[in-house]
């Protein structure tokens, strides 16, 4: 009995051993910096996060092992790894803490939603550097655009908005140009809307109208359009932007020339770069007048000579 009881005794202090061996492995291995490594996860929806450790403390080898970790391939499939795979990194700068990447041409067969994932995704990586606080895109050396020909531009982590489940959504930030009208409603004044936050799944185009449908926000500007305007669609052809609008946009609350309202359309969307003319029409109809003295069966061009 005595001898099973030592057996028994020695077999818990070997245990003891080897556990207390293994959190000291464990304990060895967490040492250094952790960070978090963003991937796309295989339904394209959101961005999913891996920790790793590194003892790596070196600004240039911290940035060389965090972008082979995103080129890293789960074992499990859990996320997609495009780095290394479908776009490579051909160069980078790091100026004044931003960081530069310039991409291969692949880059350019990233499209929509899983474009923009794919940037959340490096970037928030990679902002995590000491000395890295903004990045830049390049596409063999010219800037990155994006589907509407606007620069992306320098961005940083938070540039990526996150929703209540920390999902990174597709959603990006635009500076919009939008024109109402002055306080006696017979002349254009310019408002200028830094970071604007908008779902990439809308157009430019449809997200300008929406604004100016919705009115201004600075002093000195008051609305063109009713507001219980509702937009039937938006699209652009050939550099002309067809904009359809319910019934309610004939009917004008406010104390403002018709020709203010229709460049208010007008000017506002030939600011985005795809677009350089305007058809207005109302419920799918543009041969009809605005206001007995605006055909809308015109294409509209820029005009800043109604300008305040």
């Amino acid at each position: 009995m005595k001898k099973v009881v030592h057996l028994f005794l020695a077999a818990v202090l070997i245990m003891g051993l080897l556990l207390l061996t293994a959190c000291g492995n464990r304990q060895q291995t967490q040492e250094g910096a952790a960070y978090k490594i963003y991937y796309v996860n295989n339904e394209e929806t959101k961005i999913v996060e891996r920790e790793y450790v590194t003892e790596t403390t070196d600004g240039g080898l911290l940035f060389e092992e965090l972008l082979d970790q995103l080129s890293h391939i789960s074992e499990k499939m859990e996320y997609e790894t495009l780095l290394g795979k479908e776009i490579s990194v051909e160069g980078y700068t790091l100026d004044n803490g931003l960081l530069t990447l310039d991409f291969d041409e692949g880059y350019k067969n990233l499209r929509g939603t899983r474009e923009i994932l794919v940037r959340a995704s490096i970037v928030r990586t990679l902002t995590q550097i000491p000395g890295v606080e903004r990045m830049a895109f390049t596409v063999k050396g010219e800037q990155l655009t994006d589907a509407a020909g606007t620069v992306v531009g320098v961005m940083a982590a938070d540039t990526f908005i996150e929703n209540a489940g920390n999902e990174i959504n597709a959603y990006e930030k635009v500076d919009l140009k939008l024109y109402f009208a002055n306080d006696t409603g017979d002349s254009l004044v310019e408002e200028n809307r830094r970071n604007v936050v908008y779902n990439s799944n809308i157009a430019l185009e449809k997200l300008v109208v929406e604004k100016l449908v919705e009115g201004p926000m600075a002093e000195g500007a008051y609305p063109t359009i009713n507001p219980t305007t509702k937009i039937v669609s938006v699209t652009v052809k050939d550099g002309t932007c067809y904009v359809n609008l319910s019934n309610d946009f004939l009917n004008q609350p406010y104390n403002v020339a018709s020709d203010v309202t229709i460049y208010s359309i007008t000017n506002s969307l030939v600011e985005l770069s795809h677009v350089n003319r305007v058809q207005i029409a109302v419920n799918g109809e543009s041969n009809i007048s605005y206001r007995e003295n605006m055909s809308l069966n015109n294409v509209f061009e820029r005009n800043l000579d109604i300008l305040d």
